[in-house]
This record gives C-alpha cells, sequence and structure tokens, in this order.
C-alpha cells in the first residue's frame, strides 16, 4: 500500500506541475496533508480554487471545483484509466492539458496497465495515522520553536518535512520531518539534520538522546523509527535534538 500511495501522490506532483507557475526550488510540486480530510493535496490549481486530492481513507482521488467535488476509487483502476479522468477534469474546469511528466526519477516503473488494488484496508489506516502523527508533530514543533516554514509533502522522497532557520539572525537551518522506508531504517522514521553553509553538522558536543539516535553514516542527525509512537515521543525526540543543535 505504501507503494501505491506514493504512485498516486505523482499524479497529484502532475497537476501542480501542470498548472502552477514554475520555482526555482521545485516547492510548487510538493504536497499538504489535510488531517480533517484525512487528504493529501495539492496547492489550488485556479484562482477558484480547483483541487485535486488524494483521499486516505477512501483510497481514491478527487477533483474539487466551484461547482463540486467528483472522486474515482482507484480500487481496480489503470494508470490508464486515471489519466482519461484527470485529463478530462482538466478540460472540463481549467480548459488546460493535463500533463504526467517528472524532471525526477522514481523507485518505480508502470504502464498504462498498471492497476491500483486495495489489498489491505489495515495498511492503509496505519499509513494514515502515520500522516497525521508526522502533521501534529511538526505543528507542535513549529509552534514551540517559532519556526517560519510550512509542513510539506515532497513527492519524489515522499516526506512530510519542514525547513527553516533556527531563530532570528541564526546562520543554522533544520530539517526536521518523517520518512518513509529508505537505506537509513526500513521503517518510517523521525529525523532530523542541522546545516550551515549548505553543509551538514552534528553538535560539537552531542549527548545521547533519551529518545531516537544520532547517526553519522551517510545521513548527519538524529533519527527515531516511527514504530509504535504515540505524539509526545515524536516531539519529545525533535525537541530533544533543537535544544542540542541550539547550544
Amino acid at each position: 500500500m505504501k507503494d501505491q500511495l506514493h504512485i498516486a501522490a505523482q499524479y497529484l506532483a502532475a497537476a501542480n506541475m501542470s498548472f502552477l507557475e514554475k520555482k526555482a526550488d521545485d516547492s510548487h510540486t510538493n504536497l499538504g496533508f489535510n488531517t480533517d480530510t484525512m487528504c493529501m493535496e495539492t496547492y489550488d490549481l485556479s484562482p477558484s480554487g480547483d483541487k485535486l486530492s488524494l483521499n486516505y481513507k477512501q483510497f481514491s482521488l478527487e477533483w474539487t471545483s466551484q461547482s463540486g467535488a467528483t472522486s474515482l476509487s482507484l480500487d481496480g483502476k489503470t494508470h490508464g484509466d486515471i489519466l482519461q479522468w484527470l485529463q478530462e477534469r482538466a478540460q472540463t474546469h481549467l480548459s488546460k492539458n493535463y500533463v504526467y511528466e517528472f524532471h525526477y526519477d522514481l523507485p518505480y516503473t508502470i504502464d498504462a496497465d498498471y492497476t491500483f488494488k486495495l489489498t489491505d484496508v489495515r495498511q492503509l489506516e496505519h499509513l494514515r495515522n502515520l500522516r497525521i502523527l508526522a502533521q501534529h508533530t511538526l505543528e507542535r514543533i513549529i509552534n514551540k520553536n517559532a519556526l517560519n516554514s510550512p509542513i510539506r509533502i515532497w513527492p519524489h522522497h515522499f516526506d512530510t518535512g519542514i525547513y527553516a532557520s533556527l531563530g532570528e539572525g541564526s546562520d543554522v537551518f533544520i530539517g526536521i520531518g518523517m520518512a518513509i522506508p529508505d537505506t537509513i531504517s526500513d521503517k518510517h522514521y523521525f529525523y532530523i539534520s542541522a546545516y550551515k553553509n549548505g553543509n551538514a553538522i552534528l553538535p560539537a558536543s552531542y549527548k545521547d538522546l533519551s529518545i531516537g539516535q544520532w547517526i553519522d553514516q551517510g545521513f548527519k542527525g538524529a533519527i527515531l523509527p516511527a514504530t509504535n509512537l504515540v505524539e509526545s515521543e515524536s516531539v519529545q525526540f525533535l525537541q530533544e535534538a533543537i535544544d542540542q543543535y541550539k547550544k
């Protein structure tokens, strides 16, 4: 289910790229997560507020416009079916072409016959809860540390993250978020890293964290597997690391 959601999120990224002005930092491609609707969302795709969403509860795509919302269940639909539906929505609501093209590589290869299947409802619920945990955790960290950053999901790596200066006048920037399984961890995990002059740093004399661990193997920073975590634990992990970076 994780891979299918990653693939499905690319439909949203392609919508951003098709209808929004390109930004040098690629931020026009990223996505948000709405914990009320349980949906991953594009930016507004038009002045009237058209939006494409990936519903983590219904396993569907939803196009919202001034005239209402239409949805397409992904279960049993092929990549070709979905592209046709999206092109029809784009022409009907925006009078523009939807283009499914990317300037980055993905770890998946699909063709027109690739078929989505809702194989595990419990796994879908688990992945939904992880996105909610990440969103709420980062909201608390932002508020507690007065950080200036939106919480966004980058479609390439599929992490929920923020990037911000440690404070007014500080030349240290931190990247914080929750990543999907990769070479660092075979589980979803929270991470934090800090940068100065574009180079990753570790605290000069860092202490062991009460939860999570510092690593310096390719990735310089701290990580915490998101297995059986509650929000207070993920917040504690990130705050302890931030406090050390501030010293």
